[in-house]
């Protein structure tokens, strides 16, 4: 997955092909991936147990060096010159053993490096698989890895399909790449007009404000004789 020159090269052909700018491209964090996969949490646990294991044989055998010392310098004003010569060879051989065994475990492509490979191909196999798949079916002509090699200065999270491999490898998060959920649908009173008190209609009298009783009509007294 970290085939950087492959990588390049591909997009070095597209970019040079006719109709290069339609094509669709895109990224994902495979270690982001890894790390929500069962497999690989199993994987990482085996190899710690086997990390411990060996360092604390290294462990023991640095305290057996350790003694050795110690006891050379006790005893060494009593040593014979050949005496002494052989037990700082002892020393020696056990220096250069704990080298070699440091090495052969923890060293490059040493054994902790090769039972890594070994645990994690199947993880990044099945990764490699389900990236293939999404770039099918989304038509995709390059999928980069933003845990690679590469360096990538920048990433458009428009382009991430990270969670689309999760989704093919049946880890995909629920609340990702799914449509929102509808609201409760609620409806809005329509505000009421406010009446003015002072504001007169046709009749000539003011309307009565809302909440207040309309005041008591007046009559004129009619004159005795009047027609």
């Amino acid at each position: 997955m970290k085939n950087i020159g492959g990588l390049l090269l591909a997009l070095l052909l597209l970019l040079a092909a006719p109709g290069a700018r339609a094509q669709k491209f895109g990224w994902v964090d495979s270690e982001f991936i890894m790390g929500k996969m069962p497999e690989y949490a199993k994987a990482q646990v085996e190899l710690n147990a086997l990390s411990d294991t060996w360092q604390k044989e290294l462990e023991a055998q640095k305290k057996d060096l350790d003694k050795l010392y110690r006891t050379y310098q006790a005893e060494e004003v009593v040593l014979t010159e050949p005496m002494k010569k052989k037990r700082q060879d002892e020393i020696l051989k056990k220096e250069q053993d704990i080298k070699a065994y440091q090495n052969k475990q923890f060293g490059y492509e040493g054994q902790i490096f090769k039972k890594r490979q070994e645990l994690n191909k199947p993880v990044q196999d099945k990764i490699f698989e389900a990236c293939e798949k999404v770039a099918k079916k989304k038509a995709l002509a390059v999928l980069f890895d933003k845990s690679g090699d590469m360096t990538m200065l920048y990433t458009n999270p428009a382009h991430d399909y990270t969670e689309f491999v999760l989704e093919e490898l049946g880890l995909g998060a629920e609340d990702r790449n799914q449509p929102a959920k509808k609201g409760p649908v609620t409806t809005v009173a329509p505000p009421k007009t406010p009446i003015d008190p002072n504001f007169e209609t046709d009749s000539g009298a003011p309307e009565p404000a809302a909440g207040t009783k309309a005041p008591p009509k007046t009559t004129r007294p009619v004159k005795k004789g009047a027609k």
